[in-house]
């Protein structure tokens, strides 16, 4: 089964825009690929959400699901609640997520804020998801001030659960970094205890589909199905 869970360390800060590239450089190797979206927030019925946004952008032989949408932007919990609805519980996640496996070859799942989001009742979140399906977790996180602390905390709380962490990428990596954005580049897979797997452009998501597919393996590492190298990209940013 080849199932990978896209959290990250809070909220706006990419995970959707790198979902999408993972997808495009999956797609660019042939590869099948479904998009799951547990349960999308803030939109309404009949608005494209996330899961569509990643097939619009990774293009075709990209299957976007979503199992419940709320239309408050809160976490998946509270909206659900608010709204007089059925929240989507992690069994549910972990069972979708393994009858889309058996018809694709790769499975993302991303979730809704940060890794610990309620999304129901219980305390479900998506960690306990990821721990049904053995999956590993690609952590998003921001480049600027502040994400050490974030990624630290995700990281432990992926430990904590014997979750394995496959990486952290850089969700947002500005045009002119500064000198917090260029120490991260170093500091962040210390903190996190993994390797630091790629950094997607600010206004990715605004590239017109057929620019992004082309660009998005060079924004990612080997390990995700990409050419992007950390080390060079962590040399460059520091001269």
């Amino acid at each position: 089964m080849s199932v990978m869970v896209v959290s990250g360390t809070g909220t706006e800060i990419g995970k959707t825009v790198v979902t999408a590239a993972l997808a495009a450089a999956a797609r660019a190797a042939g590869r099948s690929v479904a998009v799951l979206k547990p349960a999308q927030t803030g939109v309404e019925p009949g608005v494209p959400g996330d899961a569509d946004e990643v097939a619009r952008l990774a293009g075709p032989g990209v299957t976007p699901v979503e199992l419940a949408r709320f239309p408050e932007p809160l976490a998946p919990e509270t909206a659900a609640r608010r709204a007089g609805m059925a929240p989507v519980g992690p069994a549910e996640v972990a069972e979708a997520a393994r009858k889309l496996a058996e018809e694709y070859d790769l499975v993302l799942v991303e979730g809704a804020g940060g890794l610990l989001v309620r999304y129901d009742a219980d305390g479900g979140t998506l960690a306990d998801a990821a721990a049904l399906l053995g999956a590993p977790v690609l952590v998003v996180a921001p480049a600027a001030l502040g994400t050490l602390n974030m990624a630290a905390l995700t990281a432990e709380a992926l430990r904590a659960r014997g979750i394995v962490q496959a990486g952290v990428v850089v969700g947002s990596w500005p045009q002119r970094p500064g000198l917090a954005e260029r120490c991260n580049v170093t500091d962040l897979p210390v903190v996190a205890g993994a390797p630091l797997l790629g950094a997607v452009p600010a206004g990715a998501g605004t590239l017109a589909p057929a620019a992004f597919r082309a660009a998005a393996p060079g924004w990612l590492a080997p390990g995700l199905g990409g050419g992007w190298d950390a080390e060079a990209f962590a040399r460059a940013v520091r001269s």
